[in-house]
């Protein structure tokens, strides 16, 4: 009877091992990219106590303690960039991903203009996209697109495949987030992987936490549901895209950040420059890396309704926005003055965005310090009898010449009241002039909802709108 007794046991102990199976959250799967050199983290479930994880690049062994609820967590060591290698996870079964590459990797998120695709919008093209997806042929670029679910509560995985960079892979892809690691793979030549999760007509109070939203709440039109159980939520809940989009991939092995959003929050500056900082330290926090990088992008011009009286709210969200980076560490802002459409809110030029925030990471994140990533950047004015001179950073090389008089820049004298100015270049200064303003006292430029603009450095790089006053309006979050 003893006998019979220990085999049933050997037989049942010997099933729930059999039995045992490691499950990942869907980004940790064939084809990824992890990030080089550091401690990536690595998760999942198992119904066993304890695993191993065994990495191909240096045949190193993890064992792994299983907690009683199932999950586990683990800290692995990268080498330098390459690939393709293995990892293989052992509970009594065994799991392999393959196909792993070692390289950068970035997460790009935010609303519509991050989301929009390769092959565009409909009636909303993408700039060279017919020779963008003829010419997609790296595969050392893997792109990883999550599915768009909103969640009531965080939830712990999200859907979505890691693919290689072809013609296929990349047709609906952030059109900026793949010609970003174009930029970067060629120049660095190294695997690139790009995380979008992404989506359109969303606020930022959505890719907010509960625990830094709820400290803003009375001052947002759009309020907490406090839910319980809830799983589906409206895209624009407040968390509803940190739940389901964002925290399954907190702890991911990261480079940084590109983020790309706003349209959604253009007339509220004020609300904006309060939770930007709070949500990028939060974000940063919950990975637990520091302050890495994050690049955004500046709203394009573009002409919409109800923008305001006295002075353009759409002109004081981009400066909000320009003046940010000066006040949240690793910051830096990609100026679109010049590229905006007046009447289409997803401008079709997308290259030079993906192309501005590659030469600031290849700047600022990779070092290479003789890539231009600024453009002529206001700092200081003086005024000469009737004259007002601008003074700037980021003009060492000097100003490249207007094609045609500028219309961009305004002068006001006590009155406030502003008209155009005629703008000349004087070495690497700009002075401006305008007849109805004999005493001036303050300038603006481009500081209006629809312009298109026409201030560059040598290198090719366009100033933001700015102004030299503080009048009718705060300067959001003045340097």
């Amino acid at each position: 009877m003893n006998k019979i007794i220990k085999l049933l046991i050997c037989f049942l102990l010997t099933s729930v091992y059999a039995d045992a199976k490691v499950t990942l959250p869907n980004f940790f799967a064939n084809g990824m990219v992890l990030q080089q050199q550091t401690q990536v983290g690595i998760w999942g479930k198992s119904t066993a106590k304890s695993l191993v994880i065994t990495t191909s690049w240096d045949n190193r062994k993890y064992a792994i303690s299983i907690g009683a609820d199932g999950n586990w967590k683990a800290k692995i060591a990268t080498p330098k960039a390459g690939g393709p290698y293995t990892i293989s996870l052992n509970d009594g079964n065994e799991t392999i991903l393959s196909d792993v590459w070692i390289g950068e990797v970035w997460l790009v998120s935010g609303q519509s203009n991050m989301e929009m695709p390769i092959q565009g919008f409909k009636d909303q093209p993408v700039l060279n996209s017919a020779e963008i997806l003829k010419h997609a042929t790296n595969k050392k670029i893997r792109v990883f697109r999550t599915i768009k679910e909103a969640k009531g509560v965080p939830v712990d995985n999200l859907r979505g495949t890691w693919q290689i960079a072809d013609s296929a892979g990349i047709r609906l892809f952030s059109a900026v987030g793949y010609l970003f690691a174009l930029e970067l793979q060629q120049k660095l030549n190294v695997p690139v992987g790009i995380i979008q999760s992404a989506w359109g007509g969303t606020n930022i109070s959505s890719w907010m936490s509960v625990e830094t939203f709820k400290d803003f709440e009375k001052e947002n039109r759009y309020k907490l549901k406090h839910p319980d159980s809830v799983i589906k939520t409206d895209r624009n809940a407040p968390t509803a895209l940190f739940n389901g989009m964002i925290n399954p991939l907190v702890g991911y092995g990261i480079k940084g950040v590109l983020w790309y959003q706003g349209e959604h929050n253009h007339r509220e500056p004020e609300f904006y420059t309060k939770v930007f900082p709070v949500m990028i330290k939060d974000w940063r926090t919950r990975w637990g890396v520091g302050d890495f990088p994050f690049y955004y992008v500046q709203l394009a011009p573009n002409e919409s309704v109800k923008d305001g009286t006295q002075i353009s709210l759409s002109a004081l969200f981009r400066e909000m926005q320009y003046n940010s980076q000066f006040s949240i560490p690793n910051t830096v802002m990609s100026v679109t003055l010049d590229a905006g459409e007046q009447k289409v809110i997803h401008p079709a030029n997308k290259p030079v965005v993906a192309k501005r925030l590659a030469a600031i990471a290849l700047n600022k994140t990779y070092g290479f310090k003789d890539i231009a990533y600024a453009g002529p950047s206001y700092k200081s004015h003086t005024v000469q009898d009737n004259q007002l001179i601008l003074n700037f950073d980021n003009v060492a090389k000097g100003f490249k010449p207007f094609a045609t008089p500028s219309i961009n820049f305004e002068l006001a004298g006590a009155d406030k009241v502003f008209y155009p100015a005629k703008a000349e270049i004087k070495n690497n200064t700009i002075v401006l002039q305008a007849d109805k303003v004999q005493k001036p006292e303050a300038a603006r430029y481009a500081f209006k909802m629809w312009v298109i603009g026409d201030l560059f450095n040598t290198e090719g790089f366009p100033a933001s709108s700015f102004r030299t006053d503080d009048w009718f309006a705060p300067q959001y979050g003045k340097k």
